[in-house]
């Protein structure tokens, strides 16, 4: 790995109808690297790889976005897909009639029939059972996510990002989903990899945690864990709700309420 990131996020600001949603996120990804971004849900996560990807509508307001050195912030998502950036939609597409071996071979530089079967098998998908279904309602949620992320394994791209691809995935194939996105990194491909599953970040080399709409802790995933565990869990648990649909003082007050003493209590930005 390389002391010059592939993607680096400064300072990223970004309202959307007069609401600010991301504040001054940092963020690095080196080449090669998983990173895993944890976060509850409504944290700001599916917010910055949309923002990342060029959305419409995810604009930013301030800060830069760079990959491999180039600023990209004001390049349309067609242009950032050619630089090698590519997203894996939490919600993935349906197509009614496209086959699947034909959807996972279309982000592909150069159509391989035999490496587009191989991406189904790299997500536990039989070939000769999957590559002629269509991509619509009769596939499972699961099933729909693991053609979404066999479809980016195939594009070997230089950057990307997975939005909850543990979503709609049942406990016992979440080994796979991590096996897979290892696989991506060994091949070549930097991960971001965003999620409110804690032991998600178990394939990343790095971690960081996302609350309030900025990253707030950057660095081993053990402590990312011990953190998230200890303090934004037993918080979403406490006021039942998103903490930014609450006032300030009552989300500190819940931030602050002890939860057992354990070394997870402690913040790590200090």
């Amino acid at each position: 790995m390389t002391d010059t990131p592939l993607l680096q996020v400064e300072r990223l600001s970004l309202s959307r109808e007069g609401r600010k949603i991301l504040h001054d996120v940092n963020l690095a990804v080196y080449p090669g690297q998983v990173h895993a971004l944890l976060g509850l849900n409504g944290s700001g996560k599916s917010s910055l790889a949309y923002a990342l990807m060029g959305c419409a509508g995810y604009q930013p307001d301030d800060g830069r976005i760079l990959l491999d050195g180039q600023d990209v912030t004001r390049m349309p998502i067609h242009q950032r897909a050619r630089l090698g950036l590519t997203l894996a939609w939490q919600e993935p597409a349906r197509y009614e009639g496209l086959p699947v071996g034909k959807y996972v071979s279309l982000g592909m530089k150069q159509f391989d029939r035999e490496e587009a079967l191989a991406a189904l098998e790299a997500v536990a998908l039989p070939p000769r059972t999957y590559a002629v279904r269509s991509v619509n309602d009769t596939l499972s949620g699961g099933e729909r996510k693991r053609v979404e992320l066999a479809a980016v394994y195939a594009m070997h791209p230089r950057l990307a990002i997975l939005d909850e691809p543990d979503s709609g995935i049942d406990a016992l194939s979440l080994a796979d989903v991590g096996a897979l996105i290892r696989r991506m990194a060994q091949a070549g491909s930097a991960v971001l990899l965003i999620t409110h599953r804690d032991e998600m970040a178990d394939a990343a080399e790095v971690a960081s945690i996302m609350c309030l709409g900025t990253v707030i802790f950057s660095g081993d995933p053990a402590t990312a864990r011990q953190y998230y565990r200890a303090r934004c869990q037993p918080h979403l648990a406490a006021l039942g709700t998103q903490p930014w649909d609450r006032p300030r003082s009552e989300v500190q007050a819940a931030l602050a309420r002890p939860r057992g003493g354990t070394d997870g209590d402690s913040d790590p930005t200090t």
